[in-house]
């Protein structure tokens, strides 16, 4: 375990040192903030709320979704794809320790350092140019940071099965970028799920994506009942243990025919 807390050590130095990309990407996060605010105002025009959300919930809804975005957010199957193609990761197999795990050790590191440098401080820049309202209970404090601390889980999940089909495909950036657009959409963070037509909705709730942005971002502005708060957490409680199956199954298919490319 030593080792794994030692790599997100590593990664969130390494990600400290290019800190200054991270500044930027505040003032990008509050320009896209301030984009939706305006547009959701537009779309709202005289009504109070639609689908059971406010102007002032749905400010929040799409604040907490960007800002949650910078922490289960990482490139591990990029660089995976990266590793594989270029022979690296024959190296990485014999080492000893999990290759897999310690890929999802460096994504957390990458999240804890933009959650405390990118995050927080763009919350507070954002709370104080529009008006976002932050739960003063807390039980949805600690509800809101179990589903975030899921959502990382899932998405490094997926991410983890996009980087082992290198080992089948030798070239899968198309797949990486396919992917990443069907998060961003079906995962709630540019429209929330509950505005999605009611058959969508059902095809999305057998699927993993809602639990990555829209429930925690549905939690946090209290947009979920109790009850609902917690069969959401469950709901992303359970793919994470559902998506562990095909990653072993696909890494180990993968080790049996690795082909290293370059190297």
């Amino acid at each position: 375990m030593d080792k794994y807390i030692e790599m997100i050590r590593i990664r969130f130095l390494m990600m400290l040192a290019y800190r200054t990309n991270y500044y930027t990407g505040i003032l990008i996060y509050s320009i896209n903030i301030g984009a939706y605010y305006f547009l959701w105002n537009a779309i709202y025009g005289d009504k109070q709320e639609i689908e059971g959300l406010s102007v002032l919930q749905m400010t929040t809804y799409v604040a907490v979704a960007w800002m949650a975005r910078a922490f289960y957010f990482n490139n591990i199957d990029r660089e995976m794809a990266d590793e594989i193609k270029e022979g690296k990761v024959a190296v990485e197999l014999i080492r000893p320790y999990s290759y897999l795990g310690m890929k999802t050790m460096q994504g957390l590191g990458e999240g804890l350092f933009r959650l405390l440098f990118f995050s927080v401080p763009g919350m507070v820049i954002v709370w104080l140019i529009f008006p976002i309202a932050f739960s003063a209970e807390p039980a949805v404090w600690l509800l809101f940071l179990v589903s975030i601390t899921l959502s990382f889980f899932i998405n490094t999940q997926i991410n983890l099965l996009t980087g082992i089909t290198t080992f089948f495909l030798f070239n899968n950036t198309g797949l990486i970028r396919a992917k990443r657009v069907v998060i961003d959409l079906f995962s709630g963070l540019l429209l929330p799920i509950s505005f999605f037509p009611v058959w969508a909705q059902s095809i999305m709730g057998y699927l993993p994506f809602q639990g990555i942005s829209y429930i925690p971002s549905m939690i946090f502005t209290n947009g979920f009942t109790r009850v609902e708060a917690i069969e959401a957490l469950l709901f992303q409680a359970v793919w994470v243990l559902i998506l562990f199956l095909p990653i072993h199954l696909l890494w180990t298919l993968a080790k049996k025919q690795l082909i290293i490319q370059g190297g």
